[in-house]
């Protein structure tokens, strides 16, 4: 290629002009919000929740400071007693909202099963069942009991009768078969919670 041509190539291209600064007077352009992230995008923090300070003592030592989005949306009207429908990509704390929710305003009472959380799979029940004992390591008062299949039921039998949790976590099946057999009463449950409700509709509809 002759020198001339790659010259007149070269000048095709145009220096990246160098940015403006805006004038004086002008508006601060807005700022975008970030969803759905554990980003401080409230200036809001747990304790504007009016949690109680167990809960509160929890939260800190598990490292949280300030609330997702869908636990900003959702903690203040389940804390109310309001039906929540909570839906949010994995790892973004929706079950911190409804243990959290249903640990505020539990008032244990020695034989009475209060809050049940029913879910898909054993490993989810089992996990969860931590979150509560995690959350709840400063309320010595509320026990939390997981049942699911795969384990003797005559083990979950003797719990219930013996030292009956104020919550219970489990799978359909299992909860199903203690109820049918009136080992676990649920007459005084107050918070009811499916977690991955869809999964768990497309379960119950399978059972006998």
């Amino acid at each position: 290629m002759a020198e001339q041509d790659v010259e007149n190539e070269l000048l095709d291209y145009e220096e990246d002009e160098e940015p403006q600064a805006p004038p004086e007077n002008a508006p601060a352009p807005p700022k975008k919000d970030v969803k759905g992230s554990y980003v401080s995008i409230h200036s809001s923090g747990f304790r504007d929740f009016l949690l109680k300070p167990e809960l509160l003592r929890a939260i800190v030592d598990c490292g949280f400071e300030h609330p997702s989005e869908v636990q900003h949306e959702c903690i203040p009207q389940a804390i109310l007693g309001m039906d929540v429908l909570c839906q949010a990509k994995s790892g973004m704390g929706k079950t911190a909202v409804f243990v959290l929710a249903t640990l505020q305003q539990i008032e244990p009472v020695n034989g009475q099963v209060t809050v049940l959380v029913m879910c898909h799979t054993r490993e989810l029940a089992f996990q969860i069942s931590k979150e509560y004992e995690r959350f709840s390591k400063y309320m010595p008062s509320v026990k939390v009991s997981v049942f699911f299949g795969g384990l003797s039921i005559k083990k979950d039998e003797e719990v219930l009768k013996k030292n009956c949790p104020h919550v219970v976590v489990g799978t359909p099946g299992r909860i199903l078969a203690l109820v049918r057999n009136r080992s676990l009463n649920l007459k005084n449950v107050k918070h009811f919670v499916l977690d991955e409700c869809d999964k768990m509709l497309e379960q119950l509809g399978s059972l006998p």
